[in-house]
């Protein structure tokens, strides 16, 4: 029982984390009615950004504080997100308003092809660290209660306890805010959202704008646990399960969709893996996701859409 606990809590710890990524996507999607394939791209820009100002400002100012380094940094890099949606609002998306949604994903493929060049050409494409200060060492829970414990990471525990924060503060944004009534107006329908004042240029760049703090957040975590390196980028690919899972005009789908994958690849690496060489954590997200499709298009918490001709 102790070690089905164990797999269950990383599941979940790990979940928090793919549920973070696919808030971006479900963000734009929300705001725009596209898919934003350049998600992958922003989590790594913006951890690069963070990673590399954690080390330039100290050298810049004169400080050694590890606390204040990250603290700047992580202001540095929103600050640089926020310009990042700006430009993209005020240089690509002003120019396609209306147009078919297939327009508007290969906008967003070359947004991620440039942001993946830029931020190689103005930060480096080493691998670079970043030191949060999030506890790396394991630790027993409930030794009492079970035989041998719990082992709990406690890098994802905390990891998971900041994404649940964001998640939270999200929802609310989404469901009591002013703006956030208006991003949900805005996705049903552009033009409509125009008719009755709704200025579609800044809210766009407003949901840009968050999606890049997120992407920020997330690039940070997973940054702090894998390093900053270029095939970070793909964290987002582990997130189109998630997306795909809880649907893609959901936030709470996004949350709960990367928990039952979390908790789906943890459980049945561990209890079916062996009876098949294992494996089964790198595809098993997929073939759920696909399972899904078949009889739920829209995901478990999507917004079914009828066409009336």
């Amino acid at each position: 029982m102790g070690y089905f606990l164990e797999t269950l809590l990383g599941g979940l710890m790990t979940g928090m984390l793919y549920s973070l990524v696919a808030l971006g996507f479900v963000l734009i999607f929300k705001a725009s009615g596209v898919f934003n394939f350049a998600q992958g791209a922003m989590v790594l820009f913006a951890a690069l950004a963070m990673a590399r100002f954690a080390e330039w400002l100290p050298r810049w100012l004169g400080f050694e504080s590890l606390f204040l380094a990250n603290a700047l940094a992580f202001l540095v890099a929103g600050a640089v997100m926020f310009m990042v949606a700006w430009l993209i609002e005020r240089l690509v998306l002003r120019h396609l308003v209306n147009q078919e949604g297939a327009t508007l994903l290969m906008a967003t493929l070359g947004i991620a092809y440039f942001l993946d060049g830029l931020g190689q050409t103005i930060f480096g494409s080493d691998i670079y660290k970043i030191d949060i200060g999030m506890p790396k060492d394991p630790y027993i829970a409930f030794e009492s209660t079970f035989q041998g414990g719990i082992l709990v990471n406690k890098e994802d525990l905390v990891a998971a306890l900041i994404a649940a924060l964001l998640v939270a503060l999200l929802t609310l944004f989404f469901q009591k805010t002013t703006t956030g009534r208006a991003l949900r107006a805005v996705a049903d329908d552009h033009q409509a959202a125009q008719s009755i004042g709704i200025p579609l240029g800044r809210i766009w760049v407003i949901v840009w704008c968050v999606a890049g703090v997120v992407a920020l957040v997330a690039g940070m975590i997973w940054g702090s646990k894998l390093g900053v390196q270029f095939s970070l980028s793909t964290v987002a690919l582990r997130a189109l399960p998630v997306v795909i899972l809880g649907g893609l005009t959901s936030v709470p789908g996004a949350i709960i969709g990367g928990l039952i994958i979390g908790v789906g690849e943890k459980l049945s690496e561990v209890y079916l893996g062996p009876f098949v060489g294992g494996g089964i954590e790198i595809w098993f997200a997929y073939m759920l996701a696909l399972v899904v499709l078949l009889f739920r298009p829209q995901g478990l918490f999507g917004e079914k859409i009828i066409d009336r001709v």
